[in-house]
């Protein structure tokens, strides 16, 4: 994940260089906050891969005697059956058209998608309570 973080801080590096000189001389606000934001969001995937690679260390395949049985194994966790995404989309499309329709349809999509993000996160929670 070096490498990658690497690439991420150049690009980083690309839009500050861009920033300054964009909004020196243009009278573009949008623009020049998107580039702000663009080279923002570049640094902080950079930043997060560093994080990664430091407490993981260098993966299988960055190393050269790396092996293809060495990332063996289960990937993750795959839910069979989840609620949850279905609710999510129903939520978003209520907040999206009730910014068209009128305030209370978008209060009842941030119920929906609320709800739907809070089963998202508890999913899996169990306790004795």
């Amino acid at each position: 994940m070096k490498l990658e973080a690497t690439l991420f801080a150049g690009v980083a590096l690309f839009f500050a260089c861009v920033t300054v000189p964009y909004a020196t001389y243009s009278e573009d606000p949008a623009g020049t906050a998107a580039v702000v934001i663009a080279c923002l969001m570049a640094a902080l995937v950079s930043f997060f891969l560093a994080v990664q690679h430091k407490r993981h260390g260098a993966r299988p395949e960055d190393r050269r005697d790396g092996e293809i049985r060495e990332r063996g194994g289960p990937l993750g966790l795959f839910p069979a059956r989840s609620p949850w995404p279905a609710m999510t989309a129903l939520g978003v499309a209520l907040l999206g058209t009730g910014t068209v329709f009128g305030l209370w349809l978008f209060l009842i999509g941030t119920g929906v998608t609320g709800a739907a993000v809070c089963g998202f996160v508890f999913q899996y929670a169990r306790s004795d309570h």
